[in-house]
């Protein structure tokens, strides 16, 4: 475009310079002026730097998120529990609870039931380790208007002495094991410490032919 203007206005020049009549020069001059305005307004606008818009960055929130409290439990320790060959079943005495609000885990040893909001309280129980072990996966929870049932499928078919873990309070002795005959010897000693004279020839007697190999059974003729 101005490149167009700056023709114009050298044409309108040339007939500047030739022109006479007085109107005629005047139409000249006109239009000469109003083609320099147009030539410097198209300057100005081309040497105008184009406007960058200006990024006003988010404002980044620095808010801490509260850390909520660490949830608190009353321990059920107090339910009671039955069994067959393949599960054993808990029976927890709760009412108002909502099954989306229990919380089981279950280990091959171990149960852990989280049970929230009844009644603004949360309860908790566990059984850090179970008598025998069970499968987890089988296991699930049921909750009833008036109790929570908990059924756990054992891993081996069998009754369970408890449901917590106890040690096996039969064991055999090893030095049993090693001399069969001492606790037959324990006997005969206890029965001569209480025996009449006779029975203490008797046990004495027993006892020599066992030592001496003469008798397989001590308590032979007894």
């Amino acid at each position: 475009m101005a490149e167009e203007v700056g023709l114009d206005l050298e044409e309108l020049r040339q007939l500047q310079n030739i022109a006479k009549r007085p109107r005629v020069l005047n139409l000249i001059n006109s239009e000469i002026s109003n083609l320099e305005k147009l030539r410097d307004s198209a300057a100005i606008t081309s040497n105008a730097k184009p406007e960058v818009p200006v990024t006003v960055p988010a404002p980044v929130s620095t808010s801490v998120k509260p850390v909520s409290p660490s949830v608190s439990y009353v321990t059920l320790g107090t339910f009671s529990w039955d069994q067959d060959n393949e599960k054993v079943k808990v029976y927890i005495s709760l009412e108002g609870v909502d099954q989306d609000n229990v919380q089981a885990e279950f280990k091959p040893m171990s149960l852990d039931i989280k049970i929230h909001d009844v009644q603004g309280k949360n309860y908790r129980c566990a059984i850090p380790k179970l008598h025998k072990e069970i499968v987890p996966e089988k296991c699930k929870v049921l909750v009833k208007p008036k109790r929570i049932v908990i059924t756990m499928f054992k891993s081996s078919r069998g009754n369970w002495l408890d449901i917590h873990y106890k040690e096996d309070k039969i064991k055999p002795s090893l030095e049993k094991e090693k001399d069969p005959m001492a606790g037959i010897m324990g006997l005969m000693k206890n029965m001569y410490e209480d025996g009449d004279e006779e029975t203490k020839k008797t046990i004495a007697k027993a006892w020599t032919d066992a030592r001496s190999g003469k008798a397989a059974d001590p308590l032979k003729g007894l």
